[in-house]
């Protein structure tokens, strides 16, 4: 990546030059990692508290933290492990691609038991959190850890476009039972590997109230807490309060002074999961996303990754023009 003094140097003409192609094609990307999390993004102003925790370790001793899980804390830091499978039921059967089917439909899906197998966590994730910048885009893969024992995604498929919680279809199992692609808890086993797309109403029916606020139900990488839909009143956050990356600053149970938090708000579109990171993230925590209808183990399909395109050959040019620009 260039850097500031890169920038400097340029020639004048060809700085011109990236100005008026990124005022063609990339201004509106900028500082986003893609065209569809920047169309769906909040556009609204990030409420305000007038006091914020340093710490988020008191709070997360808090969390009900599931049996499953073990839990350490170091001094700014706190360590996270299990075997990945979540603590609480899941269906008998689900509806999972076919061989070489990135994103499924009905016609393109098939019926497995459920696949879902171990896969260790062993994440140690800031408790010091820090507000960067500027915003890193949440990948496929992991992005946060949740109090079931199991991972948060973000709202996409392996496409990076297709919203997860909007693309749900249920197959019928040979005894008749359903197969959902999505289960009831916003979750499903990628490649084996078990992880929620949105807020997971089991782990939410275990930790809130039907009309109190809503409890921590997990931490992001980048180490500020995540929570469900309602606020310290109990009222459910419009999405128009949240920040494109899901994110608001607002007194919470455990962080009554205020503090800058992620929220899950329940809805079936982009804003299901965190879109980006607010805070400095370690980019080692991050798992690729397992391949949907690939093996237990997970992985990318076989022979690689997929050729570049057109639209991510634009994409890695708009970032480098916004980059060059210091739009980012």
């Amino acid at each position: 990546m260039l850097t500031t003094m890169n920038r400097e140097n340029l020639h004048p003409g060809r700085l011109a030059a990236l100005a008026a192609a990124a005022s063609v094609f990339v201004v509106a990307g900028c500082g986003s990692a893609s065209s569809s999390s920047t169309a769906t993004a909040a556009s609204a102003p990030q409420a305000s508290s007038s006091a914020t925790y340093s710490s988020t370790k008191s709070g997360l001793k808090k969390a009900t933290w599931g049996k499953n899980v073990k839990v350490t804390y170091g001094k700014n830091t706190i360590r996270l492990r299990s075997d990945g499978i979540p603590n609480h039921s899941r269906p008998k059967y689900y509806a999972v691609p076919n061989a070489g089917v990135v994103v499924p439909t009905a016609d393109t899906a098939r019926v497995v038991s459920d696949p879902t197998r171990a896969r260790t966590q062993d994440l140690t994730i800031p408790t010091n959190p820090k507000k960067a910048s500027k915003t890193t885009a949440a990948p496929l893969g992991s992005i946060g850890f949740m109090i079931s024992g199991s991972v948060l995604f973000n709202p996409y498929e392996g496409d990076g476009k297709t919203v997860a919680m909007a693309s749900n279809f249920y197959l019928t199992a040979d005894d008749g039972s359903k197969a959902p692609f999505v289960d009831d808890c916003s979750g499903h086993p990628g490649g084996g590997q078990y992880h929620y797309h949105g807020l997971p109403a089991c782990v939410v029916a275990e930790t809130d109230t039907g009309t109190g606020p809503s409890r921590i139900i997990g931490v992001a990488f980048d180490g500020f807490p995540i929570y469900g839909s309602r606020d310290i009143k109990g009222r459910t956050v419009p999405v128009s309060k949240l920040d494109k990356c899901n994110g608001i600053t607002s007194a919470t149970p455990e962080f009554p002074k205020g503090i800058y938090h992620y929220v899950l708000p329940g809805t079936d579109d982009a804003t299901s999961s965190i879109r980006c990171f607010r805070g400095k993230v370690d980019s080692s925590l991050i798992t690729q996303m397992p391949n949907m209808g690939g093996p237990p183990g997970g992985g990318p399909p076989p022979g690689g990754p997929p050729p570049a395109t057109a639209s991510t050959a634009s994409a890695t040019a708009s970032k480098l023009i916004c980059d060059l620009l210091g739009l980012n």
